[in-house]
C-alpha cells in the first residue's frame, strides 16, 4: 500500500515538473478557431454577428514561471451580418452581410497562473492589415471602402494540458476590440472591429 502511494505522489510531482516552464523557454505552435465578429459604431449600437474562422501561429517567451511574451500571425475572419449596401439609382437597400479578411499580430503579456501555471491570461495591442473585403450577396470586391489597417486590445484567457515532455494542447478564448474606423470615408459615429474566439491548438515547447 504504502509503495503504491509512493508511487502515485512520484507520478504527480513528475508531470508537474514536465509541464512546469522556466525563464528563457520557449513555446511554438498554432490554433484553430471559430470567431464571431461585429462592428460598433458608439452610442449608435453594434450590428449584427457573423460567424467567420481563424487560422494562427504563435510564439511565447518565459521572462518567468509565470509571466512571458506572446506574439501571434493570424488569418481572421471579421465583418458583420445583415448589413445593406444602397443602391444609389433605385434607392433600394439590399441585406448582405459584410466579410472582411484581416491577417492579424498581436503582441502579448501572458501570465500563467495557478498551482501548476496551467491557466493563463494574456493583453496587448494589434495590429490588422486588410487582406480582402467582399458583401455576401453580389460578391463584390468592396476593399477600397475601408482602411487598410486595423488596431486595438487582445486579451484573452485560456488553460494548457501536457500530451508529453515536449508538447501542449490548450483551449482559450480570445477577443479583439478595434480602436480606429474601419472606413476610409465617413462622416459619421467611427465604426470599429469587435471580435471574439473559441480557439484549439497545440504548442511545442522548445528548451
Amino acid at each position: 500500500m504504502r509503495k503504491n502511494v509512493l508511487a502515485a505522489v512520484f507520478a504527480v510531482v513528475s508531470s508537474l515538473s514536465i509541464f512546469a516552464q522556466e525563464k528563457g523557454d520557449i513555446e511554438f505552435g498554432g490554433n484553430l478557431g471559430i470567431n464571431y465578429s461585429t462592428v460598433s459604431a458608439g452610442d449608435k449600437g453594434s450590428a449584427d454577428v457573423r460567424t467567420g474562422f481563424n487560422v494562427a501561429i504563435s510564439g511565447e517567451y518565459y521572462f518567468s514561471d509565470r509571466w512571458g511574451v506572446k506574439a501571434k500571425l493570424i488569418y481572421d475572419s471579421k465583418g458583420w451580418a445583415n448589413g445593406f449596401i444602397n443602391n444609389e439609382v433605385t434607392g433600394v437597400n439590399t441585406v448582405t452581410d459584410f466579410k472582411l479578411n484581416y491577417i492579424t499580430i498581436p503582441v502579448m503579456a501572458n501570465w500563467h497562473f495557478g498551482s501548476t501555471r496551467k491557466w493563463y491570461l494574456n493583453f496587448g495591442p494589434y495590429i490588422g492589415i486588410l487582406a480582402s473585403a467582399k458583401d455576401s450577396k453580389f460578391k463584390m470586391d468592396v476593399k477600397e471602402a475601408f482602411n487598410t489597417t486595423d488596431f486595438g486590445l487582445a486579451y484573452g484567457i485560456g488553460y494548457k494540458f501536457p500530451i508529453n515532455e515536449k508538447a501542449k494542447m490548450f483551449l482559450e478564448y480570445e477577443n479583439q476590440g478595434g480602436f480606429n474606423d474601419i472606413f476610409k470615408d465617413n462622416s459619421g459615429n467611427s465604426v470599429s472591429n469587435s471580435r471574439g474566439a473559441f480557439n484549439i491548438g497545440v504548442l511545442m515547447i522548445l528548451k
